[in-house]
């Protein structure tokens, strides 16, 4: 049994298919598809059932695969363990954000990264809060940019910027004539909000169960941009967080952004990695041009 091996394992796991698992492994499928069997072989147990257009795992490959992920894990915390003793702001890192934050947050970010950071390599990625916590716990990313609260299991949790929220409002709304807005000036609108799994709309739904404003029946948004165009559609009402409520995001054809009066709604945007994490330097030193970014 090798690392090479339950790496194939785990990414078999993953897609439940031998071809986008090579694929994924960069071999061909039967390369994979031997590996897989030398291993079960090496094992003395059966690990995936094999069916003509899908993969599973058998009860012993399912309890042998979080052991699969951990010792990869570790044996990648070797590795770059070993690199960082020569330089620790160097390598590859991978980091996730959700879908809130990411397109908002990066353009601001990216250039003063890799002017600061010009060894260390960002891979970017984007999931909902609780894939990528999961992502974050299992190894494959090193660094989660997300909204706080997250539970601090196993997690280094550190506050990065707060952000207000500002009410999205269609151009033809009596409120858009006004600078500025309050909570209670949104009783009787109809609240557009993201699908489940977006942490923003339950932070949408805290504020506004604060006073008496329902959530639309009718429609839910896969992305900030999509609840957009739906409010510029004389739809209903939405909050949208700072950042993407600013410039070529803010207010354009059919829709109007303003902030709401003090003291106005707003989030905490933090980062989260692993205690056990070997990259903390690096992951200090993203986190230092991020916060001074949003300080600026």
């Amino acid at each position: 049994m090798n690392l090479r091996d339950l790496r194939y394992f785990v990414a078999l796991a993953d897609t439940r298919h031998f071809g986008r698992a090579a694929e994924r492994s960069f071999v061909s499928q039967p390369t994979l598809s031997a590996q897989i069997k030398k291993l079960e072989n090496h094992l003395g147990v059966q690990l995936v059932e094999r069916q003509p257009r899908r993969v599973t795992l058998t009860d012993t490959g399912a309890r042998i695969l979080p052991l699969a992920r951990r010792i990869l894990q570790e044996s990648e915390e070797i590795v770059s363990l070993a690199r960082n003793e020569h330089d620790p702001l160097s390598g590859k890192i991978n980091v996730g954000l959700i879908p809130t934050i990411g397109p908002y947050l990066l353009p601001l970010v990216v250039r003063k990264l890799r002017k600061r950071l010009p060894q260390l390599q960002l891979m970017l990625y984007e999931y909902q809060t609780q894939p990528l916590l999961e992502k974050l716990r299992c190894g494959d990313i090193e660094l989660g940019i997300l909204a706080l609260p997250v539970a601090p299991d196993g997690l280094e949790i550190r506050g990065l910027y707060t952000e207000s929220f500002h009410a999205a409002l269609p151009s033809g709304s009596p409120l858009a004539k006004k600078t500025s807005i309050k909570l209670d000036d949104l009783i009787g609108e109809n609240l557009l909000l993201l699908e489940d799994g977006h942490c923003l709309r339950d932070q949408a739904l805290e504020v506004c169960n604060r006073i008496d404003i329902k959530e639309s029946g009718d429609y839910r948004a896969t992305s900030l941009e999509t609840l957009r165009q739906m409010v510029a559609a004389g739809l209903g009402v939405t909050l949208l967080p700072e950042l993407a409520a600013r410039g070529p995001f803010g207010s354009g054809h059919g829709l109007i952004v303003r902030p709401f009066a003090r003291p106005s709604p707003s989030r905490t945007v933090g980062a989260v990695w692993r205690r056990s994490s070997t990259r903390q330097t690096a992951i200090e030193a993203v986190c230092d041009i991020i916060r001074t970014s949003m300080d600026s």
